[in-house]
C-alpha cells in the first residue's frame, strides 16, 4: 500500500470505483494533475479503480459512456478540463438528457487563490482566462443534478448522491465540479456505503387504476398502445407482449429509439416518424394508451380521432423539460412501464375476454401487419445498378442475422431513421439503439460504449453521411483501434443534409428553394469518409458504389470486425440529393 497522503482525489476515485464505475472516459486538462496524480500511484502501488478511457475529444467521451448506459443501465464517469471541456460535450449533453441516461460529468475549474496560498494555486496563464462566473450554468438546463464539491471531506457522499439522481427515473446526467485546491487537499478516508445511495424505487399504478385501464383497452373495438422508449427497460417488453397478445391490442412505435416490441408480432403496426401522412391505425383507434412516450404522434399531420379515449402512463408524464407539450389524455400517471404493465397483466390474466372480439382484432390487425410487411420487402430492391436505402438496411439484416443473433445496431439514420427501422425487423430488446435526442454524432462514440459493455457482441453502426461527420470519425476511430473495441460502420451516404432540404420543402413547397439547385446542403466535393478511419484507426475501408458489389463488401468488413478485430467503414452510395 502507499504510504502518500489520502486526498480529494484519491476519494474521488474511490468513490466512483465504488459507485460501480467501471470507465473514466477522460480528457485530462491542468485542472486534473491531483486525480492523474492519484492514478499513477495507484498503477504502480496496486489498487482498484476506473479504467481510463483517454478521449481526444469530449463529446465522442459522452457519447461512449451513453452507449455504454444503454445496454447495462449503469452510469459511467466523463472527466472534461473546466469550462472550455464542458462546452465541447456540445450536443452529447443533450442527448443524454432526452434519452434519459445516466451518467456522471466531472469537469475541473480554474483555482481560487493565486498566490500560492493552498497546493493546486494558479500557476498557468488560462487559470485566469478559463474563470468563468456561471460553469455549472452551461448545462443546468440538461441536467438533473449539479453541484460543486467544496471539500474533498465529503467528496464521496456527494458522487453517490449525484449517482442516486442519475440512476433515479427519469434518469440522466449529473454534472460536478471543483477546484484543484480542493482536489489537491489532504482528507481522511470515510468508508460510504452505496446502498445507502440506491436509487428511487420504481413507481407502480395506484390501486383500483390498472382494472380500470385494462377493462377501456379490453372493451374497445380497435384498441392501440403507443410508445417510444418502453424498451429502455427491458423487462417492460415482455410485459407489453403478454398484454397485447392476451387482449388483442395493437402497437405502433413513434420515433422509437429502443425495440419496444417485436416487429415479426401480427400485432405490431408499424413505426411513424416525420411521415407526412395520417397513419392509419393511430387514426382508427378508439382507446389508445400512450406508454413511455416523447413525441406520440405529430399533430399537423397525424393524430388520433377526436372521439378517442387516451391514456397515458409514463416515467416523465410532465415533460418537465419540455416547455410546449401536450396530449388530450383522459388520465396520467407517473409509473414505471414493467410494473404498470405487469399489474395490469394480473388483472387481465383474471378477467374474460370474449374470444370472438379477439379472433376479430387479431385478424384485423394481422391483416394489416401482412399488407406493411409485404409492402416492405417489395421495396427491397435496387434501382438499377443504385443502391436504396431499403435495399442497403436488408442486406444488412440478411448478413447479421447470420452471425451470432446477438448483434447490437445502433441507428442514426436521420432521413433513414424509418428505412432502417422498417427493414431491419427487430425483434430482440436491446438489439436497436438510438439516442433518443436529437443533436447528431453520437454513432460513433456509443459504438465504443457498446462495444467495451458487450465485448462478445457484434456492433454496427448506422449513419447518416451528416452524422457520420458530426461524430468526429477521426477521434472515433482513433479510440476505438487503441482500445480494441472493432466494430462495422455503414454510411448511408446520399451525398448531404436530406433532412434540412426536407424541412424547408415541408414548409415552402412551391417557394424559391423548391426551384433552386442549391440549398446549401451539399457535400460536394465528397470527402473519403472510409479514408479518414482508415488513417486515424488502421479501419478496413471501402466504397460501395454499385449494388452488385455491397454483399461481398459486407461479408469483407464482418470479417475485418470479427476475425481481424479492427474496425470497418463501408462508405455506401445511395442516391443523391
Amino acid at each position: 500500500m502507499s504510504s502518500d497522503p489520502y486526498t480529494a482525489s484519491a476519494a474521488f476515485l474511490d468513490a466512483l470505483h465504488a459507485a460501480g464505475v467501471s470507465y473514466l472516459f477522460a480528457n485530462f486538462g491542468s485542472d486534473h494533475p491531483a486525480i492523474i496524480e492519484r492514478l499513477a500511484e495507484v498503477a504502480a502501488t496496486g489498487g482498484a479503480l476506473p479504467e481510463v478511457i483517454t478521449c481526444p475529444h469530449e463529446m465522442v467521451a459522452l457519447s461512449a459512456a451513453h452507449g455504454f448506459a444503454q445496454v447495462t443501465g449503469r452510469a459511467q464517469a466523463v472527466l472534461v478540463h473546466v469550462e472550455c471541456g464542458t462546452q465541447s460535450l456540445a450536443g452529447a449533453v443533450h442527448n443524454a438528457a432526452k434519452g434519459r441516461i445516466p451518467v456522471l460529468i466531472f469537469a475541473g475549474t480554474s483555482p481560487f487563490t493565486q498566490e500560492g496560498e493552498l497546493p493546486g494555486s494558479r500557476n498557468e496563464f488560462i487559470h485566469w482566462i478559463q474563470d468563468v462566473f456561471d460553469q455549472r450554468g452551461i448545462v443546468r438546463g440538461y441536467v438533473k443534478y449539479d453541484n460543486e464539491v467544496r471539500t474533498g471531506r465529503n467528496i464521496g457522499q456527494i458522487i453517490h448522491r449525484a449517482m442516486q439522481f442519475a440512476h433515479s427515473d427519469p434518469k440522466g446526467p449529473v454534472y460536478l465540479v471543483a477546484a484543484r485546491e480542493v482536489l489537491e487537499e489532504k482528507v481522511p478516508a470515510v468508508a460510504v456505503d452505496p446502498a445507502d445511495w440506491a436509487p428511487l424505487a420504481p413507481g407502480a399504478l395506484p390501486p383500483g387504476e390498472p382494472e380500470k385501464l385494462a377493462r377501456e383497452l379490453t372493451s374497445a373495438r380497435r384498441p392501440l398502445v403507443v410508445t417510444s422508449y418502453l424498451g429502455r427497460n427491458r423487462a417492460a417488453v415482455p410485459e407489453l407482449v403478454r398484454f397485447c397478445r392476451r387482449a388483442g391490442i395493437a402497437v405502433l412505435e413513434s420515433v422509437p429509439s429502443h425495440v419496444n416490441f417485436p416487429a415479426d408480432d401480427p400485432l405490431y403496426q408499424g413505426n411513424q416518424w416525420n411521415d407526412p401522412v395520417q397513419n392509419r391505425v393511430l387514426a382508427a383507434a378508439d382507446v389508445i394508451l400512450v406508454i413511455d412516450s416523447d413525441v406520440p404522434w405529430i399533430p399537423t399531420v397525424s393524430r388520433p380521432r377526436a372521439d378517442a379515449r387516451i391514456f397515458h402512463i409514463d416515467i416523465d408524464p410532465l415533460k418537465q423539460q419540455m416547455p410546449l407539450w401536450h396530449i388530450p389524455a383522459r388520465q396520467s400517471f407517473r409509473a414505471d412501464a414493467a410494473l404498470a404493465l405487469r399489474q395490469m397483466n394480473e388483472w387481465v390474466d383474471g378477467a374474460s375476454v370474449d374470444p370472438a372480439t379477439l379472433e376479430e382484432r387479431a385478424a384485423h390487425y394481422g391483416g394489416l401487419h401482412e399488407e406493411r410487411r409485404r409492402a416492405l420487402l417489395a421495396r427491397e430492391r435496387p434501382a438499377g445498378d443504385q443502391i436504396t436505402p431499403a435495399y442497403l438496411t436488408s442486406r444488412i439484416r440478411e448478413h447479421i442475422g447470420g452471425i451470432d443473433g446477438e448483434a447490437i445496431v445502433l441507428s442514426e439514420g436521420i432521413t433513414n431513421y424509418g428505412t432502417i427501422a422498417d427493414h431491419l425487423f427487430p425483434t430482440r430488446p436491446g438489439s436497436l439503439l438510438a439516442s433518443g435526442g436529437g443533436s447528431l454524432g453520437w454513432n460513433g462514440g456509443a459504438a465504443i460504449g457498446v462495444k467495451l459493455a458487450r465485448p462478445d457482441s457484434t456492433v454496427i453502426s448506422l449513419t447518416g453521411d451528416g452524422s457520420y461527420l458530426f461524430s468526429i470519425p477521426s477521434v472515433v476511430h482513433w479510440i476505438a483501434r487503441r482500445y480494441r473495441t472493432p466494430f462495422l460502420q455503414v454510411i448511408y451516404n446520399n451525398g448531404g443534409w436530406k433532412a434540412p432540404k426536407f424541412s424547408t420543402l415541408a414548409v415552402h413547397p412551391d417557394g424559391h428553394a423548391s426551384r433552386a439547385e442549391d440549398l446549401g446542403v451539399s457535400f460536394e466535393p465528397a470527402a473519403d469518409h472510409a479514408g479518414i478511419a482508415a488513417a486515424a484507426g488502421g479501419a478496413f475501408a471501402r466504397r460501395v458504389t454499385r449494388a452488385d458489389e455491397l454483399d461481398a463488401a459486407l461479408r469483407d468488413a464482418l470479417d475485418a470486425v470479427q476475425r481481424e478485430r479492427r474496425c470497418a467503414v463501408l462508405d455506401v452510395l445511395l442516391p443523391r440529393l
